[in-house]
């Protein structure tokens, strides 16, 4: 296993794929850092030369926001939004979906588990 940016990569998978594992480098960046490299996009973690780990760890720490402080920048971003009241911010606080999507059928992800609601008892004469 390479490790970088904090992150243990594995190493029987193609470059591109394994960089994906760490948080906020997809498939696009993955591809750009491995070309800006010199590293082969095909070529699999375990025969990446210590020159050519180094390199894309060089790179990675210079160009690209990565693990923690990606994550702490999206969750001050989450509490501007919090904090200013927009919908976006109320969307959150409620834990619905903030991005437009229906909540009658899906979004169980962001509603959690199913509150079954008891029916109404009908009144007897």
């Amino acid at each position: 296993m390479a490790r970088l940016a904090g992150v243990d990569i594995p190493d029987n998978k193609r470059g591109e794929i394994a960089l994906t594992y760490i948080f906020g480098i997809g498939r696009s960046l993955s591809k750009q850092i491995l070309s800006k490299a010199g590293v082969d996009l095909d070529k699999k973690v375990k025969d990446w030369t210590e020159d050519e780990a180094g390199e894309i760890r060089n790179i990675i720490a210079a160009d690209v926001k990565t693990e923690g402080v990606l994550r702490s920048e999206v969750q001050l971003h989450i509490k501007r939004l919090l904090d200013i009241g927009c919908y976006r911010g109320l969307r959150h606080r409620k834990g619905l979906p903030v991005r437009g999507q229906r909540t009658k059928n899906n979004s169980r992800t962001r509603k959690g588990k199913r509150k079954t609601v008891a029916n109404k008892k009908k009144a007897s004469k």
